[in-house]
C-alpha cells in the first residue's frame, strides 16, 4: 500500500512529473488513459500566483478525472511561498508539492528550483511553514542531489525536509549543475530510501524511459513510487508499458503508428475542449514530432502541422501519416 496523506494506491505507484508546457490539462487526461497513478499540474510561480495572473490560475484547473492530483509551486520567499500554498489549496488538489529541484537557469539562479540546494536552511525553513500553512493537505517535495558534485547534501537534507512534516519526498538522481546531461545516479536515491530514520515514502526520478529501466531501479534501489517526466513526452503510453512488464515480465509492443494517429487526433480534440479551439490548436503543436518522432523523412508533415489552424485539415494530415506509415510501422 502506497499512502501520501489520504492518497492511498494499491499498486506499484507510477506518477507523473510537472512538466511546464507539456503536463497540461490535455496531456494529462491522455496519461490518465494509459493508466499513471498520480499526476500534477505544470508548475506554479508563487510571485505569480499571488499576484493573481491569469494564466497562472488557469494551470490550477482540475478535473474528476484525474485525481489524485497534486499542484507543484516554487519560489524563495517563504511569506509568499506560505500565500501560494493557502491559495493552491482551494483549488482543492490532492496534495500540494514544493518544487526544489527544477535546474533551468532563470529559475535555480535567482534562488527558486533547485536553487534552493544552495540556501538548505532556506529551503527546510520554506518547507515548514507550508506544511504550517496547510495541515489539513498533505505537503511533498521534488528536489536533486545536491547544487554540485561538491555538495550532494539529499541524504542529510532528505531528514531535515521529513522532519517539517512533508509527506513523501522525490529525488532526481543528478545535481543542478547537471542539468539533465550524463546518467542519472541513483545510489543516493537508495541510501536515502534505506536510512532507518527515513519513514515517509521516497520516490526516484531520473533517466526511467522503458520498462526494463524502471524494474531495474525498483529491484536495485526499493524506491516506494516512480516518477516519469521526459520520457512521457511522445510516449504516454510508457505508463502501461512499465505496468505490463512489472506484472509479466513480458515486454510489451509499442504502439502501431495508426494508434499514435488516434491518439493524437485525442488529445488535439481533448486540448480544444479544455482551452478553446485557437489556443487548444496552438498549444498541441508542441506534440506532433515527439508522437511521430521515429519516422523517416517527417519534415514536410511536421511543418504542416505546426502551420495548420484547421482541425479537420490536421485530421486529413494525420490520416495520411497513417496511410504512408501504417503498413511499414
Amino acid at each position: 500500500m502506497f499512502r501520501i496523506g489520504n492518497i492511498e494506491i494499491n499498486r506499484y505507484p507510477l506518477i507523473l512529473a510537472p512538466m511546464e508546457d507539456v503536463t497540461d490539462l490535455s496531456f494529462r487526461y491522455i496519461c490518465k488513459q494509459y493508466g499513471v497513478d498520480l499526476m500534477y499540474t505544470e508548475f506554479i510561480a508563487s510571485e505569480a500566483l499571488i499576484r493573481n495572473v491569469d494564466k497562472t490560475i488557469k494551470k490550477m484547473g482540475i478535473k474528476d478525472f484525474e485525481r489524485p492530483v497534486g499542484i507543484q509551486i516554487y519560489g524563495h520567499d517563504v511569506e509568499h511561498m506560505v500565500e501560494a500554498a493557502k491559495i493552491a489549496r482551494e483549488h482543492n488538489p490532492d496534495l500540494i508539492d514544493i518544487n526544489c529541484g527544477c535546474p533551468v537557469k532563470k529559475i535555480a539562479t535567482r534562488g527558486d528550483g533547485a536553487g534552493l540546494l544552495r540556501t538548505p536552511d532556506l529551503m527546510v525553513e520554506i518547507v515548514k511553514k507550508v506544511v504550517q500553512a496547510v495541515p489539513d493537505m498533505p505537503v511533498t517535495v521534488k528536489t536533486r542531489l545536491g547544487w554540485d558534485e561538491d555538495s550532494k547534501i539529499i541524504v542529510d537534507l532528505a531528514e531535515r525536509l521529513q522532519d517539517c512534516g512533508i509527506k513523501a519526498l522525490t529525488i532526481h538522481g543528478r545535481t543542478r549543475m547537471q542539468l539533465y546531461k550524463g546518467d542519472a545516479d541513483w545510489t543516493l536515491i537508495g541510501k536515502v530510501k534505506n536510512n532507518p530514520r527515513i519513514t515517509i515514502p521516497i520516490i526516484g526520478n531520473g533517466d526511467i524511459d522503458s520498462p526494463q529501466k524502471a524494474k531495474q531501479m525498483i529491484d536495485n534501489y526499493g524506491v516506494d513510487a516512480i516518477m516519469i517526466g521526459r520520457a512521457a513526452i511522445g510516449c504516454p503510453w510508457i505508463f502501461k508499458s512499465i505496468r505490463e512488464y512489472l506484472e509479466t515480465g513480458v515486454n510489451p509492443k509499442e504502439p502501431s503508428i495508426k494508434e499514435r494517429v488516434e491518439l493524437t487526433k485525442l488529445q488535439l480534440e481533448t486540448s480544444m475542449q479544455y482551452k478553446g479551439d485557437r489556443r487548444g490548436i496552438l498549444e498541441m503543436r508542441r506534440h506532433y514530432s515527439q508522437y511521430f518522432k521515429a519516422l523517416p523523412d517527417f519534415k514536410d508533415y511536421r511543418i504542416k502541422l505546426v502551420t495548420e489552424d484547421d482541425k479537420q485539415v490536421i485530421f486529413s494530415i494525420l490520416d495520411e501519416i497513417n496511410d504512408k506509415y501504417g503498413s511499414i510501422f
